[in-house]
């Protein structure tokens, strides 16, 4: 799958630039749409699991044509995740949350190519952090 990179870029560098808390305001709605989600969070401060996040985004937007690094990168984030207690239902409550609020925030500029072009790379994250928490899981020792 092929993903429109410089349309990532310039809408996540528009999404900044309108809302410089965009963590927040994601967390804010990830808290009030999938409740449930809030139990995992316990181990950071707010602002700390902000800030990852951020950190996060920027590394995954800034190496968007680097697949050997986002392979890397995000299948061993997808591994320290399951110690977490993150499951495979919970990333498509991240999706969505995370979908939503960039198309609040985009406003206007959130057109049907830009929603699909961020389904698409969402996707691809999900699937890939997914592929990591699976390998992870089948090398844990069993009890």
């Amino acid at each position: 799958m092929s993903l429109d990179t410089q349309l990532l870029r310039d809408s996540f560098a528009l999404v900044v630039e309108r809302e410089p808390e965009l963590t927040a305001r994601f967390y804010t709605r990830l808290f009030a749409d999938y409740p449930q989600s809030r139990a995992l969070f316990g181990r950071r401060s707010e602002r700390a699991q902000q800030t990852m996040l951020r950190d996060a985004l920027v590394a995954v937007i800034d190496h968007l044509d680097d697949a050997p690094w986002l392979q890397g990168t995000l299948r061993a984030l997808g591994a320290a995740h399951v110690g977490y207690g993150v499951t495979t239902e919970m990333y498509d409550w991240v999706g969505a949350s995370l979908l939503a609020t960039l198309a609040d925030i985009a406003g206007e500029a959130w057109t049907p190519r830009l929603e699909a072009a961020w389904t698409d790379a969402y996707g691809v994250i999900a699937q890939t952090m997914q592929e990591g928490a699976r390998a992870s899981e089948e090398q844990a020792p069993t009890p």
